[in-house]
């Protein structure tokens, strides 16, 4: 089984890429935002790790501040008093990103022991960032022109072109994403191009 992480800018297309992995090859797909939300709920070590940080620096008096009514993080109250600063989004960053690391070195290395699946398809925005090219087989970046994701992003989620620079101006150059992935997936044209980029990489492993 081969662990592949698979990054690239917001609106670059990641989900119809993902959707056509998990429809046509023997494969677990695991999402980083979706981790980290699942791991930020009661039950799991995360979130109590979080809420002891939040009250000892200070940002909430009381865990009781940033709880709905079933004791879940309230995703609007964490926006007002932790994300609001810089100070906050490194505090819960510095908790989250590890937490997720962990969970997915031990789930790959369970996929690997019960043997069922040909890859593991991690996909992270800051998949870089948190150097996980240290730990993944391959890594794979999906360009898209900044216009075509601007286009995207703009239609399809209504974004403002302020908010897309802003966007733009706090990821990765494109540079650093060539230069530290193993595999390019072009995403400018038809998703039948883009999904015949993919099964050549995956069929041609003998080229590797």
């Amino acid at each position: 089984m081969e662990f592949i992480g698979i990054t690239g800018g917001v609106g670059a297309g990641k989900s119809a890429i993902l959707a056509y992995l998990s429809q046509n090859y023997k494969c677990k797909i695991v999402m980083a935002d979706d981790l980290a939300k699942e791991l930020m709920e009661p039950g799991h070590q995360c979130y109590d790790d979080l809420l002891d940080a939040l009250v000892r620096e200070g940002f909430i008096a009381s865990s009781m501040e940033i709880l709905d009514g079933d004791d879940y993080l309230d995703r609007s109250k964490m926006s007002e008093i932790v994300f609001a600063s810089e100070k906050g989004r490194m505090l819960v960053n510095s908790i989250v990103h590890p937490a997720v690391k962990d969970w997915i070195v031990a789930d790959v290395a369970a996929a690997r022991e019960e043997g069922a699946l040909d890859y593991y398809f991690f996909e992270a925005a800051l998949l870089l960032e948190c150097e996980y090219e240290k730990i993944c087989d391959e890594i794979w970046y999906i360009f898209t022109t900044q216009d075509n994701r601007r286009a995207r992003l703009k239609s399809s989620r209504g974004y403002s072109d302020e908010r897309v620079d802003e966007i733009f101006a706090s990821q990765l150059d494109e540079k650093v994403f060539r230069m530290k992935s193993d595999f390019v997936i072009d995403n400018n044209r038809s998703l039948d191009y883009t999904f015949e980029q993919i099964d050549k990489r995956l069929t041609d492993r003998g080229d590797l």
